[in-house]
């Protein structure tokens, strides 16, 4: 592994529409990644070994927040609280396994929509990559400029291949112009 730490990045916020009026819908599209020692370590070797020792499960926590900036933030829209599992499971799929001799895979669900990666990279990516979309009334902010930013928090327990890990990290705010 070239990194011991886990973090929370590539935090950016995007909106839609650009200038919206007082009575549009507003859409924030937050994107992050996990980057670090977990990343590195999910992998199919350690899949393996987790399985063998019956560590076949794994659920990730992430909540985002979206609030004005200044003296007196305001939450605005509704927050976002859910998860990400991994299921590991034995599998006779030629398609599925790289490694010739190995047999365990994973499944990935979120919202209890599962996914079957086709690679080891796809299922780090469907695991550790997010890009979230909540909305909100423009008329919440009132007409002006407004600054908006996100807090992102994302924890998971101990496991095989993985210490545990609980952080927060605050977004870059970017500005939004409500019109009449």
């Amino acid at each position: 592994m070239t990194s011991d730490k886990n973090a929370i990045s590539g935090v950016s916020l995007e909106k839609s529409p650009d200038k919206p009026k007082i009575d549009d819908n507003v859409a924030i599209d937050v994107k992050f990644s996990i980057t670090g020692a977990f990343r590195e370590a999910f992998n199919e070797k350690n899949w393996e070994k987790a399985y063998n020792n019956h560590d076949n499960a794994f659920k990730l926590r992430y909540g985002v927040k979206l609030h004005t900036s200044g003296l007196r933030k305001k939450e605005i829209g509704k927050p976002l609280e859910t998860y990400k599992k991994v299921a590991l499971f034995w599998t006779r799929n030629p398609k599925l396994t790289q490694m010739g001799e190995k047999k365990v895979w994973v499944q990935i669900s979120k919202n209890f929509e599962p996914f079957i990666p086709k690679n080891q990279v796809d299922a780090q990516q469907l695991l550790l990559d997010f890009d979230e979309k909540i909305q909100f009334n423009a008329s919440d902010l009132g007409v002006g400029k407004h600054k908006i930013g996100a807090e992102i928090h994302v924890s998971w327990f101990k496991h095989d291949y993985v210490e545990p890990f609980d952080e927060t990290v605050n977004s870059k705010e970017i500005e939004i112009e409500v019109t009449k």
